[in-house]
């Protein structure tokens, strides 16, 4: 495996290799089968959408308080959530089905609507408010 290694050319590429090569553990590991692999990405899929939602909701709760000089609590949850979210999504796409890439993509859908509305707010409550 090291030597392999050499031959990746970029971030993306070693990305992949990795995600691929935690993927075959996960699969083919000892004592780990495939049925295991989906119960890992579905529990994963369940931990995302729990983690953006906290992300969204924190956000939101900054619009029902008077603006502070200082971060408080919501912004550590938030940014906890959003660092617990990497290597849950990691898990998922390693775990993933990717002869079925719609159904992962579906999974991922409401997830990410979630993050792309918290950060909107979140840009929203920083700049203009």
């Amino acid at each position: 495996m090291l030597r392999e290694m050499d031959f990746i050319e970029s971030d993306w590429a070693a990305l992949f290799w990795a995600m691929g090569g935690a993927r075959s553990v996960i699969s083919r590991g000892k004592g780990i089968n495939m049925m295991q692999g989906q119960k890992i990405n579905r529990i994963s899929g369940r931990i995302i959408m729990i983690l953006s939602s906290i992300a969204l909701l924190t956000v939101i709760s900054g619009y029902f308080q008077p603006p502070q000089p200082d971060e408080g609590a919501a912004a550590h949850i938030f940014q906890l959530s959003i660092v617990a979210l990497v290597p849950m999504i990691l898990l998922f796409l390693s775990t993933a089905d990717w002869k079925r890439p719609l159904q992962s993509i579906r999974q991922m859908a409401f997830p990410a609507a979630t993050l792309v509305l918290a950060f909107g707010a979140l840009y929203y409550l920083e700049h203009f408010r």
